[in-house]
């Protein structure tokens, strides 16, 4: 078995809620807690959840882990 990790980040909108809630659908597993910071350059807040999954996969850095 490998370990696949993700970042998902995305502005403190359902956008990012909707993100996280796909990565879980596809199998994706909460690592750590949210993280939350101001973005000053754009005037937001962004938000960031840590995901990973559990392959058969061997791992490759060509691979598209959305795609997982």
């Amino acid at each position: 078995m490998n370990t696949l990790y993700r970042l998902l980040t995305e502005d403190d909108t359902s956008a990012f809620c909707h993100k996280v809630s796909d990565a879980l659908a596809k199998g994706w597993v909460l690592h750590g807690s949210p993280q939350y910071a101001y973005d000053h350059a754009n005037g937001v807040m962004r938000c960031a959840q840590a995901v990973i999954k559990e392959v058969e996969t061997p791992y490759s850095s060509d691979m598209k882990l959305g795609a997982q």
